[in-house]
């Protein structure tokens, strides 16, 4: 039986691999994209940020140059306020950096790439199915080999029939299963990588945009380092989305390995802070114990009329503390007026605090917990991002801009994505995938592209940008070690000198110096001390554990563990025990015995032991991402 036969298979249903397939398709060529999610978009987690950028050299693909119509994308808000946070226990320094966010950009989108993603896979179904291509869901592949002599690649998938391909876009992810099965790179250690976990916390519109100073279309990011990396090199992040907040730890992984300290608890610490507390605070209905003595049915009552009471008071206050949800509630008839609104939710408030001895306290409401690893491109993207006829894109090929408090991803990602699908276009008219041709061509493009000069060298004109928002900061508060370096890159007339030699000695030599435990916490705490306001925080956060977190995801169960541990006494795993975000890791007689139900696939542990992703529609079902 001869096997099915496509020109391109784009393997991953993230950002980057549905815009290779989208380009695929405006191009005029068929392709077909492997997803293992049951659902586009449920895998997938985000800090984030998506930008667009115009760069004063060279050429980028942005978002809005494949998706024309990405004005009606679901993004959350157009970022305008970009703040950057010094604290030490209760006082807090604030740099405004909002000049170094809008540096070469046209615009930065606070995203969830639950709802984006689904979005971008809706553009990308119309338009690669007029060609004869789409997505295929709920496949996860397992292997792919290539025949040197034809110069296809055959996959094979844990749910269909083996098929054979003329090239492949490998869009997979950071543990990247297509780089390492096929020998293109191994897999990255962790001093290339970052950890990050992320809540979500609910927060209503308007009582959002009060809260962080902004207008209806508006948003707002802020990064914090201090006290609260627990003496680890990273940092934490709040973005504000329409009606929640992305509030999340991102720390060097090496440093994390040097240090083991659990993901939950480098979370929780920046949800402890006082300004952090502050901003995701909200009235939260707090339920009385029913009388055990009362009768089951009465009980089963009372129980059933609390919970529609608390339903019905929480989805009418969202609406309230949203001008369009508001508007609609009048328009429909249903109410009469603003007015009528909030004098029915003080009513229902009312019903449960009188009738049902309810309480209203201040705490905040958690949604999701997620985690991922992120790749550092100074230090891991791939130099030749193809092997044969595959070629690597975003986080699979170790891309993407970390340089201080310049994050940048999903863009990255959608660049390499157009470069891809255009080398693979030029390959596909001339009927040549071969590595010379397909594979040496997509490298040149990389090559070009700006994102990689960024990876690699210090940009002169965002650190004077980046500078100049630091200026009220004491010289003498970097110290000795970094003293000399400050005053260099601060005079105009030798940052040039100081910038070309620093990109002579390269990333390589520079970054232990930069990045250290004395940069990211000591010297924030010590802004923070002598600069900072006192912050208090009006209440105690009440936390969820991660066996509460972990509750509240929403798994499809694979009893086949997609995860082997290979050496159950090795020293790595000993630390992943503590490191990995969901507590899949146990400790018995000096072995580490793992538990993958409530894996959420970051591939935290995927160093050392046998990782796969899981099969097809299995696993975490992320809702926000």
């Amino acid at each position: 039986m001869t096997a099915e036969r496509y020109d391109v298979a784009v393997i991953g249903g993230g950002s980057a691999g549905l815009t290779a397939l989208k380009k695929l398709a405006d191009l005029g060529k068929q392709a077909i994209l492997i997803e293992a999610g049951k659902q586009t978009g449920t895998k997938n987690v985000s800090g984030g940020i998506l930008y667009s950028k115009r760069p004063k050299h060279g050429k980028l693909y942005n978002v809005e140059d494949v998706y024309s119509n990405f004005s009606e994308a679901p993004v959350e808000r157009k970022i305008t306020k970009y703040i950057l946070h010094a604290v030490t226990k209760n006082k807090d320094f604030a740099i405004d950096l909002t000049a170094a966010h809008e540096y070469q950009a046209n615009f930065g989108y606070s995203v969830l790439l639950g709802r984006l993603n689904a979005w971008f896979a809706k553009q990308a179904t119309e338009a690669a199915e007029k060609v004869g291509g789409g997505i295929v869901s709920g496949v996860h592949v397992r292997s792919v080999e290539w025949n040197k002599e034809n110069g296809r690649s055959t996959i094979e998938t844990d749910e269909l029939e083996p098929f054979e391909v003329k090239g492949i876009i490998s869009a997979d992810g950071v543990n990247s299963e297509i780089a390492v099965m096929t020998g293109a790179r191994p897999k990255f250690s962790p001093a290339q990588l970052y950890q990050g976990v992320k809540v979500i916390a609910k927060l209503p519109e308007q009582i959002l945009e009060e809260r962080f100073g902004i207008g209806p279309d508006e948003g707002a990011a802020h990064l914090f380092a201090g006290d609260i990396t627990l003496g680890h090199i990273g940092g934490g992040f709040a973005y504000t989305n329409r009606d929640t907040l992305s509030v999340g730890a991102v720390y060097h992984f090496d440093s994390l390995m040097e240090k083991p300290a659990e993901p939950s608890v480098l979370i929780d610490a920046l949800l402890r802070s006082p300004l952090v507390s502050e901003f995701m605070k909200d009235e939260v209905v707090i339920k009385k114990e029913l009388d055990r003595n009362l009768p089951k049915e009465e009980q089963l009552r009372a129980r059933f009329a609390v919970s529609k009471l608390i339903k019905t008071w929480n989805e009418l206050r969202d609406a309230y503390y949203s001008s369009t949800a508001r508007k609609r509630l009048v328009e429909s008839g249903k109410y009469k007026s603003d007015d009528e609104i909030r004098l029915r939710l003080e009513s229902i408030k009312n019903e449960l605090q009188s009738k049902y001895g309810a309480k209203f306290e201040g705490n905040y409401i958690e949604l999701e917990y997620s985690a991922k690893l992120i790749p550092d491109g100074k230090r891991c993207m791939m130099k030749k991002p193809y092997l044969n006829n595959i070629l690597f894109i975003g986080d699979a090929a170790g891309r993407g801009v970390f340089i201080g408090p310049r994050i940048e991803g999903l863009n990255v990602g959608i660049d390499d994505a157009v470069r891809a699908a255009e080398a693979m276009n030029r390959a596909i008219d001339r009927n040549d995938f071969s590595p010379q041709y397909l594979g040496e061509y997509y490298s040149q493009q990389i090559e070009a592209s700006p994102y990689t000069r960024d990876m690699r060298e210090i940009d002169k004109d965002y650190l004077k940008t980046f500078l100049d928002a630091a200026k009220d900061v004491p010289k003498d508060i970097v110290g000795q070690r970094y003293g000399m370096i400050f005053r260099l890159m601060s005079s105009g007339t030798f940052r040039g000198l100081a910038v070309g030699l620093a990109n002579f000695l390269g990333y390589d030599k520079l970054l232990p110096l930069v990045e250290s435990e004395e940069t990211y916490v000591q010297v924030p705490i010590e802004i923070a001390e002598r600069l900072g306001k006192q912050i208090t925080s009006s209440y105690v956060p009440a936390i969820p554990s991660v066996a509460e977190r972990v509750a509240s995801l929403k798994y499809d169960d694979d009893r086949q563990s997609h995860i082997k541990v290979i050496e159950p006494r090795a020293e790595f795993m000993k630390k992943i025990v503590t490191l990995c975000p969901t507590k899949c890791y146990s400790l018995e007689d000096g072995k580490v015995i793992l538990q993958h139900e409530a894996c959420i696939e970051c591939g935290t542990c995927a160093k050392e032991t046998d990782w796969h992703h899981p099969r097809g529609e299995k696993g975490i079902v992320y809702q926000y991402g």
